[in-house]
């Protein structure tokens, strides 16, 4: 039985708190491990492939510990079809850094894409920014 969009969506946040609390592999088990994928982490900067982009992902989740609180998902459009699908949306976090004694809460802009391989969905692309204060624009 293929799960579904839907479903996958949940589980995939549930691996993400896993993942703030140092635990990657729920999420790494559900990203692509072969093919052509990428991720623009928070920091800046840009990784490709799949092997480099579950290295990158491995490593980031290093840095948190197990004293996370919350993450979760405000999904504000996803769709799906047999082959594709994605969501767009905000992640809520308190999560505990290594080495820090405080929570830190974080709110990033999250756009994750997908693909289905052998009836599973997989990631193939993460983008996380902080979300940051609208800017004015001065011209306009």
């Amino acid at each position: 039985m293929t799960e579904s969009f839907t479903q996958f969506l949940h589980a995939r946040e549930v691996a993400s708190l896993d993942y703030v609390r140092g635990q990657p592999d729920a999420f790494l088990a559900r990203a692509t491990a072969h093919g052509k994928a990428s991720f623009f982490p928070p920091g800046g900067g840009h990784v490709r492939g799949a092997v480099a982009v579950k290295e990158r992902q491995a490593k980031d989740a290093e840095a948190f510990d197990e004293g996370t609180q919350s993450s979760r998902f405000e999904i504000f459009h996803s769709a799906a079809d047999q082959e594709v699908g994605y969501w767009t949306g905000l992640q809520h976090a308190r999560v505990q850094m290594k080495g820090k004694d405080e929570l830190l809460s974080m709110t990033l802009r999250v756009t994750e894409v997908f693909r289905r391989e052998d009836g599973e969905w997989k990631i193939v692309h993460r983008h996380a920014d902080m979300l940051a204060e609208p800017q004015e624009n001065p011209g306009h």
